[in-house]
């Protein structure tokens, strides 16, 4: 069992602790998918307001997105994802072809992501090695990186 310092000090649950949670994640999928304002988010999601404002305001925190006033009404609010907000797009696409593959395989996929240029769906995240391999689990061996503890080091 890892110990508190491990799990802090792991890529994995530093970023499950700020965008891990499924209410961000829906949140950071509807923006990719154009949403914007609140109430959209709201309607779109089905998500309790104080849920969906603190989640909100934790992602602006984060600078996952920003918000910005919206130029016709003072009171209503857009939200943006940042580029630290766009980057989520790759995890959110691996997750969601691991629920094709698992979940919805027999009915087929809820959602299509598509090459904007040609259309044609985008494969499945894949592991690549540094000369272009497809890997698979077994050729994957995990090591201590760089910012890794003593105790992670002698762990790995």
């Amino acid at each position: 069992m890892l110990n508190e310092a491990e799990l802090i000090n792991c890529s994995i649950a530093s970023s499950l602790n700020q965008v891990g949670e499924k209410w961000s994640l829906l949140i950071v999928r509807e923006a990719i998918m154009g949403t914007s304002r609140f109430d959209e988010f709201q309607q779109r999601l089905g998500v309790a307001r104080n849920i969906l404002n603190d989640r909100l305001t934790t992602l602006v925190e984060l600078d996952v997105m920003t918000r910005t006033q919206s130029t016709e009404n003072a009171r209503i609010f857009n939200y943006h994802l940042t580029t630290k907000g766009l980057d989520l797009l790759p995890v959110l696409a691996a997750i969601m072809h691991w629920g094709d593959r698992w979940i919805h395989k027999k009915i087929g996929a809820p959602i299509v992501l598509r090459d904007r240029k040609t259309l044609k769906p985008i494969r499945e995240m894949l592991l690549t090695a540094a000369d272009g391999r497809s890997l698979k689990s077994a050729d994957v061996v995990i090591t201590a990186g760089q910012g890794a503890t003593p105790q992670m080091k002698r762990r790995l």
